[in-house]
């Protein structure tokens, strides 16, 4: 519950302060943020309530109007300024009541009188009455002719109707029920409450629709009076001691009705209340309740009048949930009781004026400008900030920079440095003037470092001095973070020659300082100094030195360079030097590494990856590189190089020995014998021997090898099991002496075995699919053949290119057509032999056997 306290004085109001608490600021810590503000009504209200007290007000959008104990009444503008003043009676004003347009009003006092006038004509009726009237209402729509009528309540609840010849004639609606305390006109329908409950009545048809009992029949009607309001044209709220119902108003079936009224009342919701109720107003589906608060005392015997509470309560069927609760600081609270204290509204707008006799309230509802004061002064800076951002438009008392300055104020004070450094980016925004000014507070707390990392250089860029005077600040308290700002920061942000001098100053006294060092070789680059960068990035070796020479295209400048290049990176120099083979050629870079032969052997070897012919003229060279750096590559080397001395190579590989190879050689210069007997003396294997044998597919080889293996039973078996397929192996079974042991004799003989076989199944098979085959496609042209062919007068002889048939039917027809389809006249068509005449068709025989062929034919 927010605790209303105490009170802000201004020239113009009064303001009720949230913050000036009896509660424990541990309590205001964790309180929620309140729904409504209050303001003292002051001016002219302040100066009557000092000598007269109020008893009633009634509340128009364009004015107030406010009776008093003294019977008077008071017009007042919004602001509580006096605008009229009407001395009704001597005696406490007991209700004002206007119409909707607000021209009208009636006043009824405790002595019995009653006034209904207009404020701007002369019209009206002034009644007195034999008791007090307790309350007055006129018809919403009293200034429309058909309207003119009000009820007074005191003992009776009377109408008062204008007559066509302007009288006025009255009607006695309700009475024997004790004094009418309230009512509350909308519409049709009127809602008035007495010491029995509340009563609703049907103007037109003068049908009284219920009577809704009060439910603490204990407390005095007079002391803890009865608040109504029509929540919409049929729809009442009751609320009375510390019970509240929700009444609807609904139309009674016809077959119902008999001798019923028209309308009946439903009560759609009932519930209650810890305090008794002062008093009830609508806000949206909600409800605003002023309650009257009592609280005990040293003695217990007896109570006293606290402070009352206005609360914002959201009804349900059979409960309420509490939203908010207030208590609300008045003037003279502990001599008030619950009669004294009033709840009017506004229609249309969130305004709730609290009335009591010696001051009066206004509550309405927070707007973003208070959200963001209540956030601010519970120092929730981002969340005000944000709140601001988004209602940007709508709040009048604050700026979103001036939120963001005290956002970042704050973090600093609260010693979150980074934080507030991160947020001046989205606070301060392209105000170079701001941002200069942040930076020189940080500086002054000497935090520099923390909001160097935000400090804007793109499109808004600060003073070049600004910049240095955070460079220099690193440089004398943090190398890394120098070397950092350097990688990061564009070259133009500060003046590179400053720094560069101020670089040197340090490096004088630490020259082998890597940071420094790679700090000077980005400050070298960013003044186009490539030569010197390049030279401390190759004393660093540092990984950026070929990133380097690509962005800014220093190969003239590395041509001296290679060697200290590969040492680095050897890969990456290579990649680098072949992809740029038009700006450093080859053969400068073998000359540059003419002293460190293993590098010229990584920079051929991935040359010659890359094109087996560019560098053909270093192939000789390359063979002696591999033998002594890369054995293993050097026969795929001999295999795809097609530049390759072979006598050469032959030379290198028989001084070192390197068999593999020499046989290779040997087998390309065709001197296989030589390179199998080598095999298989040198190597001893037999495997390698056979599939030596087998890739020259030579009988000699063969032979050859048969001989040597004659005498070597491993030899034989390795023999046995491989050469069935390439070599007759009853060749090699009958030079087996007679005795000797065989390893594996049987299983070889076996795999022989099985191999003729598979040999044997194979051919079975190829010859069924050759037959197969063979008497599908005899069968197809058989039917091919045997098919009719239609021969008529569209169809010409390929000879003499006239119609096949004759168009003179007596001649005697002679045709030859072939299964090629092709039709002659048999006169047209060569005889190759006049005893046995064969006819064959020219134009397929001239495809198969060439031009001229059936000329010759028919020569023979």
């Amino acid at each position: 519950m927010a605790d209303t306290q105490g009170l802000a004085g201004s020239p113009d109001q009064e303001t009720m302060s949230h913050e000036e608490s009896t509660e424990e600021s541990e309590e205001d810590d964790s309180e929620e943020e309140p729904k409504l503000k209050y303001e003292r009504l002051s001016n002219g209200v302040s100066e009557i309530l000092q000598e007269d007290a109020a008893s009633c007000m009634t509340v128009h959008e364009k004015f107030l109007a406010m009776g008093t104990h003294s019977g008077k009444v008071y017009l007042l503008d919004i602001c509580g300024n006096m605008t009229q003043r009407f001395d009704i009676s001597t005696v406490k004003i007991n209700q004002i009541s206007l119409d909707e347009s607000g021209e009208h009003v009636g006043v009824c006092a405790e002595d019995g009188k009653v006034q209904v006038f207009g404020l701007y004509s002369r019209e009206g009726l002034h009644e007195i009455f034999d008791c007090p009237i307790k309350i007055v209402a006129v018809h919403p729509q009293f200034g429309r002719s058909a309207c003119k009528q009000f009820v007074t309540g005191g003992k009776k609840l009377i109408l008062y109707e204008r007559t066509w010849l302007n009288r006025w004639k009255t009607t006695i609606l309700h009475e024997g029920e004790g004094t009418i305390t309230n009512i509350k006109w909308r519409g049709n329908l009127i809602a008035w409450s007495n010491n029995m409950g509340i009563k609703i009545l049907d103007i037109i048809t003068r049908q009284r629709i219920t009577n809704v009992p009060r439910d603490d029949t204990s407390l005095r009607p007079d002391m803890y009076p009865c608040s109504l309001f029509w929540k919409d044209h049929l729809t009442l709220v009751i609320g009375w001691g510390k019970s509240v119902k929700i009444c609807s108003v609904k139309e009674r079936h016809a077959s119902e009705i008999r001798d019923l009224p028209n309308r009946y009342v439903e009560i759609v919701s009932q519930f209650d209340t810890e305090f008794f109720i002062s008093g009830i107003a609508p806000l949206c589906d909600q409800f605003v309740m002023l309650f009257f608060v009592k609280e005990a005392s040293d003695n217990a015997s007896k109570e006293l009048c606290a402070r009352p509470r206005l609360d914002i309560i959201q009804p349900q069927a059979d409960s309420c949930e509490e939203v908010s609760s207030d208590a609300i600081t008045v003037r003279g609270f502990q001599e008030n009781e619950c009669r004294d204290y009033r709840l009017e509204y506004s229609e249309g707008e969130s305004l709730f004026y609290i009335i009591s006799p010696r001051d009066v309230v206004v509550a309405k509802e927070r707007d973003q400008d208070d959200h963001i004061d209540w956030l601010l002064g519970r120092k929730k800076y981002e969340e005000a900030l944000m709140a601001a951002e988004i209602s940007q438009k709508n709040i009048k008392r604050h700026e979103v920079l001036d939120i963001g300055l005290a956002y970042i104020t704050h973090l600093v004070e609260k010693g979150d440095y980074d934080m507030a450094a991160r947020k001046c980016q989205k606070i301060l925004g392209k105000n170079m003037k701001l941002w200069e000014d942040e930076v020189y507070r940080f500086k002054k707390i000497g935090q520099l470092k923390a909001i160097s990392k935000y400090l804007p250089r793109g499109d808004l860029r600060l003073r070049p001095a600004i910049y240095e005077m955070i460079l220099d600040e690193f440089l004398r308290t943090d190398y890394e973070g120098f070397s950092t700002l350097i990688r990061e920061w564009p070259g133009d942000l500060y003046n590179n020659k400053t720094i560069v001098r101020a670089l040197n100053t340090h490096l004088n006294r630490d020259p082998s300082n890597r940071t420094l060092l790679k700090a000077l070789a980005e400050l070298h680059t960013y003044d186009q100094c490539y030569s010197q960068a390049l030279e401390i990035y190759l004393t660093l070796q540092h990984k950026e030195v070929f990133d380097l020479i690509h962005k800014h295209n220093l190969f003239s400048s590395i041509k001296d360079k290679i060697v200290l290049l590969m040492d680095f990176d050897t890969e990456k120099a290579v990649d680098m030097l072949l992809d740029n083979e038009d700006k450093i050629s080859i053969d400068k870079v073998i000359e540059e590494l003419k002293n460190r032969p293993e590098l010229q052997h990584v920079y051929l070897h991935k040359l010659f990856k890359r094109d087996h012919h560019k560098g053909q003229k270093y192939h000789e060279k390359q063979i002696s590189l591999y033998a002594e750096y890369d054995r293993p590559n050097l026969l795929p080397f001999l295999r795809d190089s097609t530049h390759c001395p072979l006598e050469k190579a032959l030379e290198i590989c028989q001084q070192r020995n390197f068999v593999e190879e020499t046989v290779f050689l040997l087998s390309r210069m065709g001197n296989s014998r030589r390179a199998l007997q080598m095999i298989m003396e040198e190597l001893r294997d037999v495997d390698k021997a056979i599939e030596f044998a087998k890739e020259q597919d030579d009988a000699e080889l063969w032979e050859d090898l048969i001989l040597y293996s004659i005498d070597k039973p491993p030899f034989i078996t390795g023999l046995l099991n491989n050469i069935g397929t390439h070599v007759d192996p009853i060749l090699l079974i009958h030079r087996i002496k007679e005795g000797m042991e065989i390893p594996n004799l049987r299983d070889s003989l076996v795999k022989i075995l099985q191999d003729y076989n598979l040999q044997i199944l194979l051919r079975e098979g190829c010859k069924k699919i050759l037959v197969s085959d063979s008497l599908a496609l005899l069968k197809k042209m058989h039917r091919t053949q045997s098919r009719a062919m239609l021969v008529d007068e569209d169809n010409i002889c390929e000879v003499c290119l006239s119609p096949i048939l004759p168009t003179d039917s007596s001649k005697p027809l002679g045709v030859v057509v072939f299964h090629c389809r092709h039709m002659f006249h048999r006169e047209c068509l060569p005889v190759g032999n006049t005893m046995s005449p064969a006819y064959f068709c020219n134009i397929c025989s001239a495809k198969h056997r060439g031009p001229g062929s059936a000329i010759l034919d028919m020569k023979k």
